[in-house]
């Protein structure tokens, strides 16, 4: 059993600190003492920024986008293209798709994907509003931005057999090798892949 050496508002920090992802216990210890010898500076600022997020933060009705917003910024954002809808699985996808500034559509966010082994079904996931919102239109073009991973996949196709008769096109990301990539280095699985989708020069 591993001793207390702190008070236990710092040990309740600490173990907070721990359950965010890619922290164990020994970097929330080392967080918690940057946090509190930076005090002033990092601290405090950090802590009123968290409970204003906590207080302001809210789920896109339309879309399921995280903002302080319903609809959200992009949902209102009229300089988008209204003929795409992106679908990715998490709020963290969306983002990325975002800093990468590649597609100016708008989104929807599943909240993950199917997994029968856990149990969750389509029931638990933004399926449901997804086919109403496609269903409503004016779309032409569903982009099924989803992770290349036996779930995602499953969940994608899931998704296309719902879409069939909507009149849209149902697309997906090209998978396989990414740009300065190494074939020595790829697996089986994207090495696959990359043959599958090959194009013609």
């Amino acid at each position: 059993m591993s001793k207390t050496v702190a008070g236990p508002e710092i040990e309740k920090l600490i173990q907070y600190l721990g359950r965010l992802p890619g922290l164990g216990p020994r970097s929330a210890r080392k967080a918690a003492l940057h946090l509190i010898k930076k005090r002033e500076a990092l601290m405090v600022p950090l802590a009123a920024a968290m409970t204003e997020a906590a207080e302001k933060i809210k789920i896109c009705s339309t879309c399921g986008n995280i903002d302080t917003c319903d609809p959200c910024t992009i949902c209102e954002d009229g300089r988008r293209d209204e003929n795409m809808l992106v679908v990715v699985e998490e709020v963290g996808d969306l983002w990325a798709l975002e800093r990468a500034a590649v597609v100016n559509a708008r989104y929807h966010v599943l909240g993950g994907h199917l997994s029968p082994l856990d149990g969750i079904t389509p029931r638990d996931l933004n399926i449901a509003s997804l086919v109403a919102r496609v269903g409503e239109g004016p779309l032409k073009e569903v982009l099924l931005a989803l992770n290349a991973t036996v779930e995602g996949q499953s969940t994608a196709h899931y998704i296309q057999e719902e879409l069939e008769g909507l009149g849209v096109t149902v697309s997906h990301l090209a998978h396989g090798v990414p740009v300065g990539g190494e074939l020595d280095y790829l697996d089986e699985g994207t090495l696959a892949a990359a043959i599958k989708a090959r194009k013609v020069l």
